[in-house]
């Protein structure tokens, strides 16, 4: 399982079959995936790690495990939704209900984003959160994402705060 990321509390590393159970904790809760257009049936979550896991192979970013080093357990998700190209990708993370209010968010969007600033073909890294979620709201604002108003979402149907960050890159 190739890491792409350590912090001080988390290893984020490409998502193996072996993950599903643990994804069942965040993807498959109701919950905690509220403001995200709800909760992924149990029988899918598979497809969804091996995707996520080509997408890395193939593009060289995606969506990765987030797992706390103390447990050893995947705890949630990071990383980015990667369209046709890497120009412009999509902070997304999801975690369970046992890792909320710890920072783990913070931490691991925050590798996230230095991971992307090593890839040259990432020029703009966006973000919005559902205007009700306000933990996930401050997170962006706190990892150095751009406040740049509201957008319309087709896929939630409903206007979003938006956020960005714009990278450059130097020539050497």
């Amino acid at each position: 399982m190739e890491v792409i990321a350590v912090t001080e509390r988390l290893v984020l590393r490409v998502f193996d079959e072996i993950d599903v159970e643990d994804a069942k904790t965040f993807w498959g809760d109701q919950e905690v995936m509220e403001h995200c257009l709800g909760s992924l049936p149990h029988e899918h979550l598979q497809k969804v790690l091996a995707s996520y896991a080509a997408c890395h192979q193939t593009k060289g970013l995606s969506v990765y495990a987030v797992v706390e080093k103390q447990s050893g357990r995947v705890i949630g998700a990071a990383g980015f939704n990667v369209q046709t190209t890497l120009e412009s990708v999509e902070l997304i993370y999801h975690y369970a209900k046992s890792a909320w209010g710890k920072g783990y968010a913070t931490e691991a969007a925050s590798a996230c984003i230095d991971f992307a600033k090593k890839n040259p073909q990432v020029f703009k890294i966006y973000a919005s959160a559902d205007p009700k979620n306000s933990g996930s709201l401050k997170i962006l604002e706190k990892i150095g994402f751009e406040y740049k108003g509201t957008k319309w979402f087709d896929e939630t149907n409903q206007e979003e705060p938006y956020f960005e960050i714009n990278l450059v890159h130097s020539s050497l």
